[in-house]
């Protein structure tokens, strides 16, 4: 069989939905492998023997509630003649399946954070590896032990093939051996998270790093060698049979291999983060990578990919946008760059990346040995995902803008061709329906493109909430805007209700609340740039605003069209009104009230969920109030509120009673029956809120964020370290998709409150990979707060 010299695509496996965060060669069929992603299933794959040299998915497995993040097959027994898969994920546990059913055949609880790496070894041994900073040791369905020494999460586990003996690496930059359950040594060099283990033999293995570095250690204890070539965080290593050679992956966008301790060749890809690699039994290698698909590829000639099909490889990554952000090529200066010409002189090694100047654009290109050329490798956007050149041909047109849409986090992106002659809520419309993509992304697309092109919208705004198709109003749980015409009834031009909408207050001159934009933050009415005005935050957020009116209005026109059977009575009706009125009133002038309100006011919670939502709204006024507070969130009907507001939470639940359901929990942290009320139910509250950041409402957003917020705050001061990894954990997850700026602005001083004064929470935070999540909100411009909060948090995790 003939072999070239380098590797190259076999095929492309676009099976999965999310990032693919694991893969492991499969024992059986011959051939075949494992992968895991973040779409929460895993899917074995087995080689076809159609033309296109591809994998097939024989079958998929699903367990986990929340996203697979590794995966290692278990070695044949005689009780599983064809092995076993194990897969690790976020929601704490380890599922184990065998080859042919979907789902697991039993599970493995006991970390208390995402399980992260696995590992196995003789006799059916598993070892895992997770966020709560502990390894694990498991035989036969029981935890064997639990190896504690690390002091941050524990991201790379291997079992040495000499028995006993067991390696982890973590975030705190360490790796250590051990043996029989204890630590027997401390392996240090590292300067950053490490991420990777792989075995060479039983007395070497390799380790990989965010540090960008690879080192090849003696089990004994000595480095001999360091291994330099990626320009950003490694994340995984697999060694070829001949224990010597090696590949690599990373956040740089690529796949390494390595040969007699030389990087030999480097293979870009068109997505920025290269999770996973491993080498299949034939010498093939594949990847899982951010754009939810998997790549093999191969030196086997007879397995390369077709012609076209390798064109297509190089055309897809030549589109790629690359931003210079992430310091994969240093800094750029477009006026000093060369132009085509410099493309005219062959590259030195494999890999090497020159940037051309062509117009008023920066390409990238990589010096490819085996082809003898430059090959284009993306356009250089400077952080952009847009491109705003005068005319932009897409599908043989112009256009004004091309825009890079992705819907879905880590699948694949869409184009959105934009003129700013069209409206943009047409342009979504359209968008979403050509797509097939659901019509609850509307407001996200389209306030996209007014942001993307400011000042360059031509005729009428449309109103925000505007129908793209008739031009009227709709209801937006929720929103508020200061132009007298937005919530007009468009039939007949009367204000018509939204919850939680009633105008902002000019901020004051000075320092504004960076919440509220009214009223001063600090004591000094005009702050310098290095005093943090953000946080530690020890004080709740609340939703005050109201139109008692309205709220009143719509209560009444509901229950007039509500069934006979769910009809509030007048006396129902009007005590409610009075509870109202009295909960709005200034604080110094709060009237007592009575508990035969409060008690109705309960009952009226209870309506039909499709009507629900203005009492909802009562109540989320109403929690401020010190009585309603003591006397719903007390200790006997407390947990009842909160299974009520978290039934109404559900994920496919409606969007205005979510909303207002975290509103109202936001607001009973103003009492203190409310705040002991929820930090004893913390648990079940943060994880139910979590799963609302994959809801497309970025008044929902702004929510979430404020409970995360608020937790946050009671936590301040606290030594709870696992309520504040659950707070970190939720923040770090919303902001994989939270877009909102104001919502991601109060994520991040929930973040800063959080790790603030208290070192294992920065240790936490690190490990958990914040300081490269939220990096890119440090050069947000408006509003500048996201990124005066960002760099405080920041130099708060150096």
């Amino acid at each position: 069989m003939a072999t070239s010299n380098s590797y190259k695509l076999r095929c492309s496996i676009p099976g999965h939905e999310m990032d693919v965060r694991g893969l492991a060669a499969a024992v059986f069929p011959e051939g075949a492998f494992v992968s895991v992603s973040r779409d929460r299933t895993g899917r074995v794959w087995v080689p076809n023997s159609s033309p296109d040299r591809g994998f097939t998915e024989m079958h998929c497995m699903s367990g986990h509630s929340n996203f697979v993040s590794c995966v290692c097959m278990i070695a044949p027994s005689e009780t599983y003649p064809r092995g076993l898969i194990a897969t690790g994920g976020n929601d704490n546990n380890i599922c184990v399946f065998t080859l042919d059913q979907p789902q697991p055949i039993f599970m493995l609880k006991g970390h208390k954070n995402t399980v992260c790496t696995l590992s196995s070894g003789k006799f059916g041994t598993l070892l895992s590896g997770s966020w709560d900073t502990t390894a694990k040791v498991w035989l036969n369905e029981k935890c064997m032990m639990t190896l504690e020494g690390h002091s941050a999460a524990v991201w790379a586990v291997v079992i040495l093939p000499e028995q006993g003996l067991m390696l982890s690496g973590s975030a705190d930059k360490t790796i250590k051996l051990w043996k029989a359950g204890r630590c027997e040594k401390t392996y240090t060099g590292h300067e950053d998270c490490v991420r990777g283990l792989a075995v060479i033999s039983n007395t070497e293995f390799f380790s990989c790093s965010n540090d960008a570095s690879i080192r090849r250690w003696l089990v004994t204890g000595e480095c001999v060698q360091v291994y330099y070539s990626h320009t950003n965080y490694i994340y995984s290593l697999a060694v070829f049979p001949n224990n010597q050679d090696f590949v690599s992956t990373g956040e740089d966008r690529t796949l390494r291999i390595w040969k007699k301790g030389e990087c030999t060749q480097t293979i870009r890809l068109p997505a920025q983060s290269v999770w996973c690699c491993c080498i299949l039994p034939n010498g093939d290698i594949a990847i899982g990578a951010s754009d939810g698909i998997i790549r093999v590829f191969t030196e086997a000639e007879d397995r390369m990919a077709s012609i076209e099909d390798l064109q297509a490889f190089e055309d897809e990554l030549s589109k790629a946008t690359i931003d210079p952000k992430t310091g994969d090529l240093g800094d750029i200066k477009l006026e000093d760059l060369p132009g085509r010409e410099h493309l005219d002189e062959p590259g030195n090694r494999d890999g090497q990346t020159r940037l051309i100047k062509e117009d008023d654009k920066v390409e990238a290109y990589q010096w490819s040995v085996s082809d003898g050329r430059w090959m284009k490798i993306g356009d250089v956007v400077g952080g952009s995902n847009q491109q705003t050149s005068k005319s932009v041909m897409y599908e043989g047109k112009e256009y004004d803008y091309v825009f890079t849409i992705d819907v879905n986090e880590g699948g694949p992106s869409m184009k959105l061709p934009y003129n700013v002659s069209e409206d943009p809520w047409l342009t979504a419309h359209n968008f979403l329906q050509k797509n097939d993509l659901s019509p609850m992304f509307l407001d996200q697309v389209a306030n996209f493109i007014i942001q993307n092109t400011k000042g360059h919208v031509v005729g009428p705004e449309q109103p925000a909430g505007g129908d793209p198709l008739t031009g009227g109003a709709r209801y937006i749980p929720g929103a508020s805007d200061e132009r007298s015409a937005f919530g007009a009834d468009p039939f007949t031009g009367s204000g018509r209700y939204i919850p939680g909408s009633g105008p902002n207050p000019s901020a004051p001159v000075g320092v504004a609340d960076p919440f509220t934009g009214g009223g001063a933050y600090s004591s000094a009415a005009l702050r310098q740039k290095t005093t943090n005005i953000y946080f530690p935050k020890t004080d709740g957020v609340t939703f005050e605003q109201a139109n008692t009116p309205q709220i009143i209005a719509k209560l009444k026109e509901l229950n007039g069209g509500a069934p006979q059977e769910h009809q509030l009575s007048e006396e129902i009706l009007e005590s409610v009104e009075r509870l109202l009125m009295s909960v709005c009133e200034p604080c110094s002038s709060k009237s007592p009230l009575t508990i035969q309100q409060i008690n109705l006011l309960w009952k009226a919670s209870h309506w039909p969920e499709d009507i629900v939502f203005p009492v909802l709204d009562i109540m989320r006024l109403a929690v401020r109030h010190p009585q309603v507070n003591e006397s719903l969130c007390g200790e006997a009907e407390g947990v009842q509120l909160c299974n009520h507001l978290l039934s109404l939470m559900r994920p496919e639940g409606r969007p205005a009673n979510q909303m207002l359901a975290l509103r109202t929990l936001c607001n009973c942290f103003s009492g203190r029956n409310g705040r002991a009320l929820l930090m004893a139910q913390r648990e079940t509250v943060l994880s139910r809120a979590a799963e609302l950041a994959s809801v497309c409402n970025k008044n929902i957003h702004i929510a979430l964020a404020t409970l995360v917020l608020n937790y946050a705050s009671c936590l301040h001061s606290q030594p709870d370290l696992e309520a504040k990894a659950q707070c970190l954990s939720v923040a770090s997850r919303a902001l994989e998709t939270i877009q909102d700026k104001e919502a991601v602005f109060r994520l991040l001083v929930a973040l800063g409150t959080t790790v603030a004064s208290d070192q294992t929470a920065k240790d936490l935070a690190r490990s958990l990979g914040v300081n490269s999540q939220i990096s890119k909100y440090s050069s947000v411009s408006d509003p500048s707060k996201v990124a005066e909060c960002c760099q405080l948090v920041l130099k708060e995790l150096q």
